[in-house]
């Protein structure tokens, strides 16, 4: 018998740059690092309308060959996958572990009651933050743990961290482009940062996957691009640091409330770069005000406007953030953030 099953959105054989795909490949990737690739055994719930019909065979395949089983659903998948286990698991008695991804879990459930039930009933649940914690403990959660998003990237030395001293601020947007991640502001913004210094104050580079949904909004976006702002495409997972060093600060305009730990600022942090943030729900849990980053109210594109202009007149605020960034990184290396939860699969 093997001692994991995971159960998740891995996109084999895909690029996918989603942040659901990219967690469920990391929390694999430690698992098998730790336990061995022979003790884990993996259950892709990537295919859709295919998978479905799959999908009881699967994890009754998960729940006989294996002790514990992880599962890390999307949203769709939450609402399948949870209430199956629960009621096959009757009779096999494996530990289940949720590892949930981002923070909208709570908001999906809340008028879910066999859905919840089912949840309450698994070993242990593994949110990234305390927000989400607090919220299912207010609705009588009892076994639910904090497992911080992570990444197993290079982190830059100290020696590394040169002050950037540019007559530029040189900004970087690290996501999935769609407007909700307040692409849209970003670019507005820095217009306008132009405009009212009369000169080049401030550049913007865009990285990322374009949400296939919205490439005919970006599309239109790029057409009212200034000459200081770039799309400069997607960058591969192991490229990501040696990137983004070379900034100023980092740009997360996001316009979803629910954000869980985005895996853009742990590259960040890994790079030695600041943040400059709209304050999502669980933006404390993230950025340390003032010592890794800086927030303004959310979704207030006058508020980021006005810190961009505060930043374009004292620079050095930046460069005093860079050591902490690094020293940040290494609380989202996997085998830290991590360690709890590969204890209990042990």
């Amino acid at each position: 018998m093997k001692r994991i099953g995971i159960v998740g959105h891995l996109g084999k054989g895909l690029n996918l740059l989603n942040g659901q795909t990219i967690k469920t490949k990391i929390v694999t990737a430690e698992l098998k690092r730790v336990f061995g690739n022979d003790d884990v055994l993996e259950i892709d719930t990537h295919g859709g309308l295919k998978l479905f019909f799959r999908l009881p065979y699967l994890l009754f395949l998960v729940l006989l060959k294996c002790k514990n089983v992880v599962i890390m659903p999307a949203q769709n998948g939450l609402l399948v996958i949870p209430p199956l286990l629960y009621v096959m698991n009757d009779f096999f008695k494996r530990k289940i572990h949720y590892v949930v991804v981002g923070g909208w879990m709570p908001n999906l459930i809340s008028k879910r009651p066999f859905l919840t039930h089912c949840l309450k009933q698994f070993e242990q649940i593994y949110v990234e933050t305390s927000v989400v914690k607090e919220t299912l403990e207010g609705r009588h959660f009892s076994n639910v743990s904090i497992m911080q998003n992570c990444k197993a990237l290079q982190i830059v030395s100290c020696r590394e961290l040169d002050d950037k001293r540019d007559n530029v601020l040189r900004l970087c947007l690290f996501s999935r482009v769609m407007e909700q991640k307040g692409v849209g502001h970003a670019v507005a913004a820095v217009a306008k940062m132009n405009e009212r210094f009369g000169k080049e104050a401030c550049c913007l580079d865009i990285y990322g996957q374009i949400e296939n949904s919205e490439t005919e909004w970006f599309k239109k976006l790029q057409e009212s691009f200034p000459s200081n702002v770039s799309y400069k495409g997607v960058v591969s997972f192991d490229k990501s640091v040696g990137v983004l060093k070379g900034y100023s600060a980092l740009l997360f305009p996001t316009l979803f409330f629910t954000e869980g730990v985005p895996g853009t600022i742990i590259d960040a942090y890994a790079a030695g770069l600041p943040v400059i943030s709209s304050r999502w729900a669980s933006f404390s849990d993230v950025i340390d005000e003032g010592k890794t980053g800086l927030g303004y109210e959310f979704g207030s594109f006058e508020q980021l406007c006005l810190l961009l202009e505060s930043l374009l007149s004292s620079p050095e605020k930046l460069n005093g953030m860079r050591f902490a960034c690094v020293e940040k990184a290494r609380h989202f290396l996997p085998e830290n953030a991590m360690k709890m939860f590969v204890d209990r699969m042990r």
